[in-house]
């Protein structure tokens, strides 16, 4: 499962403000409406979601505990995964085939 902080591109501690007007953004520019991309409504999906889960304060502190709290079985993917988040949101595709 992907970092929710990283689909909207906050941090951890970004305030509900902040994760309102990144939610705002993301979601003008990746809505399958405003997209003609294949990936749009997917990414759109992934942004509601994120969202709608990091602005209730109760389910975030809930997120934030079971992220703060979690083993990390394979550092190298889990590396790799952020850094593949990172450049899908600057519309960079990864030629690399690890990646």
């Amino acid at each position: 499962m992907e970092n929710l902080y990283n689909i909207l591109g906050v941090s951890p501690t970004a305030s509900t403000e902040e994760i309102k007007k990144a939610y705002r953004a993301l979601a003008m520019r990746h809505h399958p409406d405003r997209n003609p991309l294949s990936s749009a409504e997917m990414q759109f999906n992934a942004i509601q979601k994120a969202y709608e889960l990091l602005s209730d304060p109760k389910k975030r502190a809930e997120y934030n505990y079971s992220l703060n709290n979690r083993i990390i079985i394979n550092p190298e993917r889990e590396a790799q995964t952020l850094w593949k988040s990172l450049f899908s949101r600057c519309g960079i595709e990864l030629q690399h085939p690890d990646l």
